[in-house]
């Protein structure tokens, strides 16, 4: 085959893909943009926090699913970045839409000094320490030294942001389309690093650290830089969910939320991108159908008792039945409308 043919079937096959991507792409932008006015200010809300989750599900999957770090603590960072944001708005008077970037470099600086001093920690030794870490921040966040600033055990009450076009959008639309453009910025951006050097280079990590290493590839540093990121979403995330409760309190950023975090990874799928929404979808609709469906029924009372019984025993069958995830299942969906349209082979790529 001459380089031409070769460059052609290329082309080809890349066109076949862009149009099964954008299958998917065209339905989610309509849904994404269209939902928030034809639905309630409640399940507005509910939008927005599936907004929130899939940041703090991308930075933890940025972690663990491309470079292979357990992490058992990201609610920790998801505390720091909620009470650095509504820190900074009661007591230095920052406007709103400045503390996400805000608790953004803070959350970077906590998680890259974090991963240096865990450089050497891999597997379950990393889980234990990340566990700790999230142990740990909810005692810290009550003690009365902090409390001027915290608020202690009661938290901290903040006024949500207020609509500035309230004409066009209310005050729960416009918060809903706030947090969804920091979320298609720190996804562009997560797209662009995964796809490039530094994903390569996070991948060779993940799948062999020795080796990575032997090409040249400083393990320490990067390494200490991806637990910086993903700090860094997971803070941002942290500060828009702050924002969009209007209230923080220590018991609110739990284990948790860390275990809620890492299910929807998995459930979404690891290493995938586009899988965080599904996870984020996951952690925030079934908590809430078991606790509506315990409300309907007497008989299904029960569901409110066994919440997170749940969540492992869906784990368990996501991983059996599902083990890419549901972006697994739709990349494997994806190649095959990519293959009806020509004649590609290969197996599925992996879906980012």
């Amino acid at each position: 085959m001459s380089t031409a043919s070769a460059a052609a079937g290329l082309a080809g096959t890349r066109l076949r893909e862009l149009r099964a991507r954008a299958l998917w792409l065209v339905p989610a932008a309509v849904v994404a943009l269209g939902a928030p006015f034809s639905l309630s200010d409640y399940h507005v809300f509910q939008l927005t926090q599936v907004v929130v989750y899939a940041i703090a599900v991308l930075g933890l999957n940025l972690l663990t699913g491309f470079s292979g770090q357990i992490s058992l603590g990201n609610g920790a960072f998801y505390a720091l970045g909620a009470y650095s944001a509504v820190i900074a708005m009661t007591h230095a008077g920052v406007p709103y839409w400045a503390t996400p970037p805000l608790a953004g470099a803070l959350c970077f600086a906590a998680g890259y000094l974090f991963g240096r001093s865990a450089a050497r920690l891999e597997g379950l030794y990393l889980a234990l320490a990340t566990f700790a870490l999230a142990i740990t921040t909810p005692q810290l966040l009550k003690l009365d030294a902090l409390e001027r600033w915290t608020g202690g055990n009661q938290g901290v009450v903040i006024d949500k942001p207020v609509s500035p076009i309230p004409a066009l959008f209310n005050h729960d639309r416009w918060l809903y389309f706030f947090c969804l453009a920091v979320a298609i910025l720190l996804f562009t951006g997560a797209w662009n690093v995964v796809r490039g050097r530094t994903g390569r280079a996070l991948i060779a990590l993940r799948d062999h650290p020795i080796a990575a290493g032997a090409m040249g590839i400083d393990v320490a540093a990067y390494k200490a830089t991806v637990f910086g990121v993903s700090a860094m979403f997971t803070g941002i995330a942290g500060a828009l969910g702050a924002l969009l409760s209007g209230f923080v309190a220590p018991d609110s950023f739990q284990l948790a939320l860390s275990i809620q975090l890492l299910v929807g990874v998995v459930v979404g799928g690891i290493a995938s991108i586009g899988g965080t929404v599904f996870g984020a979808v996951f952690i925030e609709v079934v908590p809430d159908l078991t606790k509506h469906a315990s409300e309907v029924s007497p008989a299904l009372g029960w569901l409110a008792d066994v919440q997170y019984p749940m969540y492992g025993v869906l784990l368990i069958v996501t991983v059996l039945v599902l083990p890419g995830g549901v972006a697994g299942a739709a990349a494997v969906v994806r190649h095959r409308l990519t293959r009806s349209g020509g004649h590609a082979s290969g197996a599925p790529r992996s879906a980012l």
